[in-house]
Formats: C-alpha cells, structure tokens, sequence
C-alpha cells in the first residue's frame, strides 16, 4: 500500500527579501547610545564618574583579547562619555539628550536616511509591477504600437533581464520602436537623448536599424522587420554599422558608386 506524500510544498521566499542582506551591525553606534542612555539626568560630577569607570573598563578589557575586540564598542563609549562631560563643564548638569545638538543632528540625519531608504523601496515596487505589466502584455501579444512607453521603462526592461524573463527581448522591442516612432515618453528630445545611456546596444541597434531601414521608402509591417532584431540580438555592434551605412548610403549627396569587385 502507498502511503501519501503529506509534505508540504516548499515555499518560495519572495524575490526582494531573498537578495536583501542583513544590515550590519553599527556596534559603535550601540556603545554612543547606551552612554546617552545612561547619562540622562547626570551631573558634570556624575558623568565625570562614570568617565573614570569606562576608562577602568577599558584598561581591564585591554588585558583580555577576546574582551577587547567587541567592534568598537568600548571605545565608542569611552568617547562619548568625553564628549558629555566636556559638554557639561559649562552648564553642570542635568545632561539632556534633547538639548543635545550633536544627538540631535544624529537623530535628523537617521530620519533623512530612512525616508530616502523608503522612497527607494517605494519606486523599485512600482518598478516591480511596471516590469510585471510589460512583462503579461508581451507575453500575451498585446504590447505594441497602441501601448504608450512611460519614464522608467527602460528601468522596468533591465528588471525582467534581471530575472532572465524571456519576455525581456519582446519588450527590448517595442522599446526600440517606440524610439524610433518617437512616440510615449520619447515625444520628449531629452528622453531620446537619455536613451543613449539607458538602453542596451542591442535595443540601440535595433532601433538605430529600424530608422535607417525606414529612409528606404520600402513600405513594410513590423513582422516583416522581425529580422532587425535578430540582427541587433546575435551582433549589436555589426547591426549598428550596417544601419550607420544605410544612413550615410541613403543620405542626399551620398556617393553612390558601387562597392569595387
């Protein structure tokens, strides 16, 4: 009799949390603010105490190795532990992290750091479901002419390369021709010109070859171009000098005498 396989299924850890890496550990920080903790409410006399203990500490810790290093930790401490009783030589006393400038300074830039850091987060989710959205319409056919490119698909194209989406060369596409047409985001000259750095070679080729092969005058729907970006996929830099040749061979004035045999 076969028993049943009651295992679960393993659960797939989310993409973002499997490549996040965990924050180190600012053990001199943990030594600053521990003395601020503890210093609340002293007095100059009090604090200058307590400097005469952490430097007793560290003298002892100075004799065990495996006490000494602890990341900075202690020494970290014995300076702050400086720094307030030099801070209270003026006023005495009692100390007050709040009315402390360089404990609140501390305290601005953290909270500048975090809200950059959650403004990151916030665009690289829309970036997320940006590549998700490209990603469904090229795999159902739908992304083409009629679907507008926004700022930040560029972006949205490395993260499905990122993820070796095989829908990446189809969006690579519809990017280059929405170059070359000028339409979505690249009505804007600054956008085309951003291009430049912001898209692949091969996307870049695809589309330089896409506008020279338009100079033609040859009629032709996209599927009969479908051949440009193979071009541009198997050999970027080959693809862009063919279509910088077809640009110059069809350019007014160009020489056109054949090529010799």
């Amino acid at each position: 009799m076969n028993t049943p396989d009651r295992r679960q299924p393993r659960r797939r850890v989310p993409e973002a949390r499997a490549r996040a890496a965990a924050a180190p550990i600012d053990y001199a920080k943990i030594g600053r603010t521990s003395v601020r903790r503890s210093a609340r409410g002293m007095t100059h006399a009090e604090a200058a105490a307590a400097l005469d203990i952490a430097y007793f500490e560290r003298r002892q810790n100075l004799r065990h190795e495996e006490s000494a290093d602890d990341g900075g930790r202690s020494e970290a401490a014995l300076l702050e532990w400086q720094r307030i009783v030099q801070l209270l030589t003026v006023s005495g006393g009692p100390y007050d992290p709040g009315a402390d400038a360089v404990v609140q300074e501390e305290l601005a830039e953290n909270r500048r750091r975090e809200e950059a850091a959650r403004h990151i987060q916030q665009e690289q989710q829309q970036l997320a479901v940006r590549a998700d959205e490209l990603a469904s319409a090229a795999g159902d056919g739908r992304l083409d002419r009629t679907v507008p490119s926004l700022p930040g698909d560029e972006a949205a194209r490395d993260v499905l390369a990122e993820r070796r989406d095989y829908r990446t060369a189809a969006v690579g596409v519809w990017l280059a021709r929405a170059l070359v047409d000028r339409s979505g985001h690249y009505s804007d000259p600054d956008a085309r010109m951003a291009a430049d750095s912001s898209l692949p070679a091969e996307v870049r080729a695809h589309a330089a070859l896409l506008a020279a092969l338009a100079r033609t005058g040859a009629p032709a729907v996209d599927e009969e171009l479908d051949f440009a970006g193979r071009l541009a996929q198997a050999d970027p830099g080959a693809t862009a000098a063919l279509a910088a040749w077809l640009t110059d061979t069809l350019s007014p004035g160009a020489n056109r005498n054949p090529l010799p045999r």
